[in-house]
């Protein structure tokens, strides 16, 4: 492999270096399921087994986390407390609405709605492995986009929170569940999925922080246009954030670990140099 070709690192960074203890448990655990898994699972499909058992218990994880924010949102709300900035909030981005501004960001916002914002991580991911030769940015944005959807759905179900009173919000009118803002979490996972797939291809360090900012500078304002129009709260969106962080993290580790196996079974399959005459 080349170095133009390498896509387990960023800058000086090695994707499959876990300094610490709990992630060295982890590749441990792993490479035992993996020494398991012989006979079951083709050699080549190993790495890919390893991405989707992780994300899987992954999204099982996050979906317990989303529903324990649902129960904690409950007793604050009750208490009138992170909750008690919602209202003061809308009714201060209200009173500043213009109609050229509210134009703009309608169309803005309607980039993550379920028509587009899928069309955009379709794009992104095929002309990613167009770029790197592999499949691996197109696999990775399937299970990020739709465990993200997923605990979007557990969310809004979890909680059923009603969306801000029409009088405040900026047709058209949305009546799904308000909590978490979905628009805020996928977009905030696609952007940011992209942005570490570039990482992970372009050395320039300049280039790869110009990535990172422009992907949290779309997503920011992906999830504060949903509270500019009204049709979500600010702690929808807050929590959007929260559970996309959680589970773009756990995305990533499961990318890491699919990277440190495919390293190891490699390093493991290299003939042993002699360092003597044999006898």
């Amino acid at each position: 492999m080349t170095d133009e070709d390498r896509t387990d690192r960023i800058g000086d960074r090695d994707l499959t270096a876990w300094p610490t203890r709990a992630g060295q448990a982890v590749v441990r655990t792993t490479m035992r399921g993996v020494d398991r898994s012989r006979g079951w699972l083709d050699e080549r499909s190993v790495p890919v087994a390893v991405l989707l058992v992780t994300a899987t218990i992954g999204v099982l994880v996050s979906a317990a986390f989303v529903v324990l924010s649902a129960e904690i949102y409950d007793h604050v709300a009750e208490r009138e407390g992170v909750s008690g900035v919602d209202r003061p909030v809308l009714d201060w981005v209200a009173a500043r609405r213009t109609d050229t501004l509210d134009a703009l960001v309608s169309h803005y916002t309607d980039l993550g709605g379920t028509v587009l914002m899928p069309v955009i991580a379709t794009a992104s991911a095929i002309v990613l492995a167009v770029w790197w030769r592999r499949w691996t940015p197109i696999l990775l944005m399937a299970v990020a986009a739709g465990g993200a959807l997923t605990l979007t759905i557990v969310g809004k179900q979890a909680i059923g929170r009603a969306r801000p009173p029409h009088e405040l919000a900026v047709p058209p009118y949305e009546t799904s569940p308000s909590f978490p803002s979905g628009h805020t979490l996928n977009s905030w996972v696609i952007f940011l999925l992209t942005a570490y797939l570039v990482c992970c291809k372009v050395e320039d360090r300049r280039w790869r922080v110009a990535a990172v900012v422009v992907a949290v500078a779309l997503a920011v304002a992906m999830g504060l246009s949903r509270v500019y129009l009204g049709h979500h709260w600010l702690t929808d969106v807050l929590v959007g954030w929260t559970i996309g962080s959680a589970w773009l993290i756990i995305v990533v580790t499961a990318h890491r670990l699919a990277l440190t196996v495919t390293r190891r079974k490699a390093s493991a399959a290299e003939p042993v140099e002699p360092t003597g005459p044999a006898g």
